[in-house]
């Protein structure tokens, strides 16, 4: 049985899709890969169906991640039957997905999976700036993956 996790951004093309392939990868590098499935949506419609932003892309590139296959979605309601965790990169997005959550769901911040990060820590949007940003969400984000999968190495045992 795989558990699942769902990152979610407002477009799902720069944020979550940018955690997505990090985690994903990371989550491979401490042998969870065949367990944790990951996926990443938007809560937002107006880029489904779009590649990832190629800042995002170019980004992960020079890390060596791939996300060329990416293509955004919508998160919807009834993903809550079949997702484990859902991980939010900001507040805005944190309410409106717990707006949507049936009791007992658990909808928490990417980012308080990062143990240096203060409490409430979101991951910024990028969208509108330059590509200093995006390299300053992927460093946000492999902190957080990497927090992430010590946890799941414990609680997935």
């Amino acid at each position: 049985m795989s558990y699942h996790i769902c990152v979610v951004c407002m477009g799902n093309i720069c944020r979550s899709p940018m955690a997505e392939v990090v985690l994903r990868k990371t989550l491979d590098e401490h042998g969870l890969g065949g367990r944790v499935t990951v996926d990443s949506a938007g809560t937002g419609d107006w880029h489904q169906g779009n590649p990832m932003d190629a800042r995002a892309a170019e980004v992960l590139a020079d890390h060596g991640y791939d996300g060329s296959r990416h293509r955004a979605r919508q998160f919807l309601r009834d993903w809550y039957g079949q997702v484990d965790l859902v991980l939010a990169m900001d507040t805005h997005n944190l309410s409106a997905l717990r707006r949507l959550a049936p009791e007992g769901a658990d909808v928490r911040l990417f980012r308080s999976f990062d143990p240096v990060a203060p409490e409430g820590s979101e991951v910024p949007d990028p969208y509108y700036g330059g590509r200093a940003g995006f390299a300053e969400v992927l460093e946000m984000v492999e902190a957080a993956s990497r927090g992430l999968a010590e946890h799941l190495s414990i609680t997935l045992r």
